[in-house]
C-alpha cells in the first residue's frame, strides 16, 4: 500500500511573503520560496492524518487535492498551528460525524475554549469534532491502513510541544531542545523533517547550527528542514548544507 507525506507548508509564523509583501532575503521569482504556515499530511490508503491546522489550511487542501481528513493531531496550541481548525467543516458534513483531534491536555482545553463552537452543539449548529488526549504511543486507521504513532513532550520556548515518528519518520517542528539527541527511538530514521527558522540563534526554534548538530548526532537517511523564516531563501541555504540535507518546499509530496 502507498505511503506518502505532503508538506502542505513550510513557513514561520507569517509565512513568506509576509501579508505586508515582504520577502526578506528570499528570491520572490523562485516558486520554491512561497511558503504557507506548517501543516503536514500523512497518507495511508484512505486514511489521511492531518498534523496542525495551519492559518493557510483551506489553500494547502484545495491546492494538493485533499478529498478527505481522517484525524488531526496537534504539536501545541500557538495559533500558526490552530486557527484553521474550523475549515475542517465540510468534512464533517461529508462523512456525517465528528473528526477525532488529539493533542496534549494544554493544547486541547486551549482549543476548547478558542473554538467552543467547534467542540459543543449550540444553537443547531453541530459540535465537528471530538477531543482526544495524546498517548505515548497510538494506533489510527484501520486494518492494512494503520498508522503507527509514537509522541515525545519537547520544549518549545516556555511551552512544550508533541513530536512524532510516525513510518520510520519523525516530525519536529517548533523546536529548540537539544536533548533529543539523547531519544533513541529518534535515531537512524527514515526521514527526520525539523525546525529551522533562521541561521541566527533563537530563544524558540532550533537555527541552521543548531538543526545541522541534531542531524549529524540522529544521522536519519534524509533531513528535511521547515518552518522557514523569511531570511532563509531557497537556493541559498541549499548550498550551504550536506547532500542529505534538504530544503522542504510547499506540496513536497515523499513516499514513506
Amino acid at each position: 500500500m502507498k505511503k506518502k507525506l505532503i508538506i502542505l507548508g513550510c513557513g514561520s509564523s507569517i509565512g513568506v511573503p509576509s501579508l505586508d509583501g515582504n520577502w526578506g532575503n528570499c528570491d520572490p521569482k523562485n516558486k520554491k520560496n512561497l511558503r504557507s504556515r506548517c501543516s503536514i499530511l500523512i497518507d495511508k490508503g484512505s486514511n489521511s492524518v492531518l498534523i496542525d491546522t495551519s492559518p493557510d489550511l483551506r489553500s494547502q487542501l484545495l491546492r494538493n487535492k485533499i478529498k478527505n481528513i481522517s484525524s488531526v493531531l496537534f504539536t501545541h496550541e500557538h495559533s500558526d498551528q490552530t486557527n484553521c481548525l474550523f475549515e475542517l467543516r465540510p468534512f464533517f458534513f461529508k462523512n456525517k460525524k465528528k473528526i477525532p483531534v488529539y493533542g496534549n491536555s494544554k493544547t486541547i482545553n486551549v482549543l476548547k475554549k478558542r473554538f467552543k463552537f467547534c467542540f459543543k452543539t449550540a444553537n443547531n449548529y453541530p459540535a465537528i469534532v471530538q477531543a482526544n488526549i495524546i498517548n505515548k504511543s497510538f494506533t489510527l486507521g484501520k486494518n492494512k491502513e494503520k498508522i503507527k504513532f509514537k509522541s515525545f513532550s519537547v520544549r518549545h520556548g516556555l511551552i512544550k510541544n508533541n513530536a512524532y515518528i510516525f513510518e520510520n519518520s519523525a516530525y519536529i517542528a517548533d523546536c529548540n531542545d537539544l536533548s533529543i539527541v539523547k531519544i533513541k527511538e529518534f535515531k537512524n530514521l527514515n526521514y527526520l523533517i525539523i525546525d529551522c527558522l533562521k541561521y541566527k540563534q533563537h530563544p524558540s526554534h532550533f537555527n541552521l547550527s543548531d538543526s545541522l548538530y541534531v542531524h549529524k548526532q540522529l544521522k536519519p537517511k534524509k533531513t528535511i528542514l521547515t518552518n522557514l523564516h523569511n531570511d532563509m531563501d531557497y537556493k541559498t541555504l541549499l548550498k550551504k548544507l550536506p547532500k542529505i540535507v534538504f530544503v522542504v518546499y510547499d506540496s513536497l509530496t515523499i513516499n514513506l
